[in-house]
């Protein structure tokens, strides 16, 4: 099956080594580990080797050549991402630059005061946006929907070593108690994010195209976004060379209650984004369900 397990890759260990490279030895020489550590997913990562190659070999029409250097590549650049998260996360945000494409957009979306739907993806570094946020002192609280599936003692050593995050989140939960809590927080003028990208098992899904071939999304952020009474956008955080991020926002056109419109939209937002940034995507498992 194609949907995602909840878990992402890494381990407690993998993270203590980042961490100690980033405190004792400065963020870019974190960044050199990753050679040997992209080695060796690009090695033995079998399943999500399997799935890097039909995204890059595919989707993207890469050679056989291009794809494998792509995937080594692919596997460095998550490898950064997750240094950049850890570092700026501990207090290290002066390191690092930004642009914002869309700012305005969600200005406009603020100044409404009916809250608003944020839809993001597995690609770039969202979970970063906050840092960057409060710089242009964006007085707006964020909501993470999200579902508590990650590893416990990874969860649990990253906050040891972070600094506190503003960002609140709101739990999926099977008594669908997460639809009120959405609401309130809309009515309160904040921010909803979704990923729209990832589904779980005996979840409501919706199919779309997605850089030519179908694949299946979690249809609740699409059924939510599209009922509500609230604005949409879709936002990424792209990471750029040296310690450079590159933040988008892109207003959506919804049509009330229809989901599968908005979907499709969003595929193409999305392909949009991968067409610069084809090696951060990072959904390292069967996406497309080719393996059945």
């Amino acid at each position: 099956m194609s949907q995602w397990d909840g878990k992402s890759k890494g381990t407690l260990l993998g993270y203590k080594i980042f961490v100690f490279c980033i405190k004792k030895l400065g963020i870019r020489t974190a960044y050199a580990v990753l050679i040997f550590v992209s080695f060796y997913y690009f090695v033995f990562a079998r399943a999500s080797n399997q799935s890097l190659w039909y995204y890059l070999n595919k989707r993207l029409k890469y050679s056989k050549v291009k794809s494998l250097w792509a995937m080594y590549n692919s596997y460095f650049v998550f490898g950064k991402i997750l240094i950049d998260k850890t570092a700026i996360a501990a207090g290290l945000r002066e390191k690092y630059t930004y642009e914002f494409d869309g700012i305005e957009t969600l200005r406009e979306v603020i100044a409404q005061k009916k809250g608003g739907i944020l839809i993001s993806a597995h690609v770039g570094n969202f979970e970063i946006a906050e840092y960057f946020l409060a710089d242009l002192d964006f007085d707006c609280p964020i909501n993470l929907v999200t579902t508590d599936q990650e590893h416990s003692h990874i969860k649990a050593y990253l906050m040891s070593v972070s600094q506190r995050s503003s960002i609140k989140f709101i739990i999926v939960k099977e008594d669908l108690s997460h639809i009120f809590e959405i609401n309130n927080a809309l009515n309160n003028n904040e921010l909803i994010c979704f990923t729209g990208d990832r589904y779980f098992e005996g979840s409501k899904v919706l199919t779309e195209e997605l850089l030519g071939e179908n694949a299946v999304f979690p249809s609740g952020p699409f059924h939510i976004a599209s009922r509500l009474q609230a604005p949409v956008v879709f936002v990424y955080v792209m990471k750029e060379p040296a310690l450079h991020y590159h933040l988008y926002a892109r207003r959506a056109s919804v049509k009330h209650r229809d989901a599968q419109a908005l979907l499709k939209e969003y595929c193409l937002s999305v392909e949009s984004i991968l067409k610069k940034y084809p090696l951060q995507w990072f959904n390292y498992f069967d996406f497309w369900n080719v393996r059945g």
